[in-house]
């Protein structure tokens, strides 16, 4: 038995019912694979009569230590970063195949999934413009951070936080509720004018995304620039270029836009399972939630740096949200206060 039996669409939102039943085959997979490589067929069959969310769990665990070891080898600690465009896409790619391979109706998740794709083509776009895959690329907070923290320790955060519950995260936020959206179309298996909404949603936010890392690259751009050979390009002033942040556009309403669009992105995924499943809420939202709180400690260390680095990041902290938006657009001081460094 891959999936639940239901009685009602609101039991499609219980973990008692939806997941407790199904941790035997998580721990059974390994054995199965085992008994099943060496045939195309019995491997499908694997895949069919394994619960979704428990090979997508397995997915996420098998992964890890090989974040670990390539992370341990380079010296590179972003390993799990190099995926977070993809990864979460695929997880929610996998519960439409599977509901396809199962003979179940799709329609639902495969709009889910088509949105989720939209997403990362445009997220993977934006890593590989900054050179996210370039060799040696490494997230520059994991290099300040590990010059605090011992080796040992450094090693125990790896491969506690960094490669394993990272790489679970990457499940938790996309798997989880595309499996809560399946299992609710064994009761409204057709499209419901809801599943636009909440794709229509995601999409926008997106958009938002791109609007706003495109802002941030032309400033970022013309900064640069800027400082080698002191010409001022890009409908920018001197005094927007010397400041060293950027100011304008969605970066007026919100300090950091582009997080904020990539948090909501996930969490309207969690209130699109909660809808289909006739829930307020639901343990869909663990993935979601426990997002939020990653960017919300991130985001500190980053403003931290920054703030450091140029002293009117200060009165820009006062005036504008870190995330949510601010309802008035930022006004710059008086007189403006060149950052350190430049």
């Amino acid at each position: 038995m891959a999936l639940p039996l239901l009685k009602t669409l609101k039991e499609c939102g219980e973990y008692a019912k939806t997941v407790e039943p199904f941790w035997p085959q998580l721990y059974e997979l390994p054995y199965k694979l085992l008994n099943s490589y060496h045939s195309l067929d019995r491997l499908k069959q694997l895949y069919i009569d394994t619960n979704p969310l428990m090979s997508g769990l397995a997915a996420s665990l098998f992964l890890a230590p090989i974040f670990l070891i390539v992370s341990e080898i380079n010296r590179n600690y972003s390993q799990v970063d190099r995926m977070w465009s993809i990864l979460p896409n695929l997880y929610v790619v996998h519960i439409a195949l599977w509901a396809r391979a199962a003979g179940m109706p799709h329609e639902r998740i495969d709009l889910a999934a088509i949105t989720t794709t939209i997403w990362s083509i445009r997220l993977t776009f934006n890593y590989w413009r900054r050179g996210g895959y370039e060799k040696g690329s490494e997230d520059y907070r994991w290099a300040i951070l590990q010059k605090y923290v011992p080796k040992f320790i450094w090693f125990i955060f790896n491969v506690t936080f960094i490669s394993s519950i990272q790489s679970v995260l990457l499940f938790a936020f996309s798997c989880v509720p595309a499996y809560g959206i399946l299992l609710a179309t064994k009761f409204e298996p057709g499209l419901q004018t809801s599943d636009f909404v909440y794709s229509g949603i995601m999409m926008a936010l997106v958009v938002s995304e791109l609007i706003s890392d495109g802002q941030q690259w032309s400033y970022q751009t013309a900064k640069y620039q800027y400082r080698d050979d002191g010409k001022v390009r890009g409908g920018f002033t001197k005094k927007d270029l010397e400041r060293g942040f950027r100011t304008s556009g969605l970066w007026a309403y919100s300090r950091h836009p582009n997080f904020f669009a990539e948090q909501m992105v996930w969490f309207a995924l969690y209130q699109w399972s909660c809808y289909a499943t006739n829930n307020v809420y639901s343990y869909t939202g663990l993935g979601a939630g426990s997002l939020c709180l990653l960017f919300q400690g991130s985001t500190l260390l980053t403003e931290y740096i920054t703030q450091n680095k140029y002293p009117e990041y200060k009165e820009y902290q006062k005036q504008v949200g870190m995330f949510f938006p601010s309802f008035t657009a930022y006004q710059p001081p008086k007189q403006q206060i060149k950052g350190k460094g430049q």
